[in-house]
C-alpha cells in the first residue's frame, strides 16, 4: 500500500484534494492507498510527541506508526513562504529517531497558487528526506496555479495529469 501524506494542517486544503485525487488515480492502477491528513495532528503534538517525549502521545503514534509501516510515500506538498509548512517539519521532527523514513521510497508532488509549483519546498523537503535515508523518485510533479486547475476534485490540467500518470508509473514499480 502506498501512504499519501497530505503536507498541511490548514483546513479544507487544496493538499488534502490532490491527495484524494493521486489517491483515485492509484485506484485506476489497482494500487491500494492510504491517507494521512496533517490537519488531523494532535493539537498539542509538538509538545507532548517530540524530543523528549517521543513515543509518549498515543495519538500522534497513531500516524508514526503508519509511517513506520509503509513502505512508499507520496508528499503533497503546498508552498508556504517559499517553502514547506511548519507542521511538516515538525510531523517529521516527532518520528522517533532513527528516521522511520529511512529507506522507504517517496515521491514528491508540490503545489502552489504561484508559477513555481512548490519548486524551491520540494528542495527543501528533497534535502531533510535524503538526510534521513528516504528513497527518492527523481520525477517531482509540480503543479502551479493549482486553484485554476481543480475542479470537483480533479485535475484538469491535461499536462498535470500526464506528469501525475508517469509519476504514478515509476512510483509502482520503484
Amino acid at each position: 500500500m502506498i501512504t499519501i501524506i497530505s503536507c498541511t494542517n490548514r483546513t479544507q486544503s487544496l493538499s488534502r484534494i490532490v491527495a484524494e485525487y493521486y489517491q483515485s488515480l492509484l485506484a485506476a492502477h489497482n494500487t491500494k492507498a492510504q491517507i494521512i491528513d496533517l490537519q488531523g495532528l494532535p493539537k498539542d503534538f509538538v509538545f507532548s510527541a517530540l524530543y523528549g517525549n517521543a513515543g509518549k502521545n498515543e495519538s500522534f503514534n497513531v500516524y508514526s506508526d503508519q509511517v513506520a509501516q509503509g513502505e512508499k510515500f507520496v508528499f503533497v506538498v503546498p508552498e508556504y513562504n517559499g517553502s514547506f509548512p511548519g507542521v511538516l517539519k515538525a510531523f517529521i521532527d516527532g518520528l522517533e529517531y532513527p528516521s522511520k523514513l529511512a529507506d522507504k521510497k517517496v515521491a514528491l508532488v508540490g503545489l502552489s497558487s504561484g508559477m513555481q509549483g512548490s519548486a524551491l519546498a520540494l528542495s527543501h523537503l528533497t534535502d531533510i528526506l535524503s538526510y534521513l535515508g528516504a528513497n527518492l523518485l527523481g520525477m517531482r510533479v509540480k503543479l502551479p496555479k493549482v486553484e485554476e486547475n481543480l475542479k470537483n476534485g480533479k485535475v484538469t490540467n491535461e499536462l498535470y495529469n500526464q506528469l501525475l500518470q508517469e509519476q504514478i508509473q515509476k512510483l509502482i514499480t520503484f
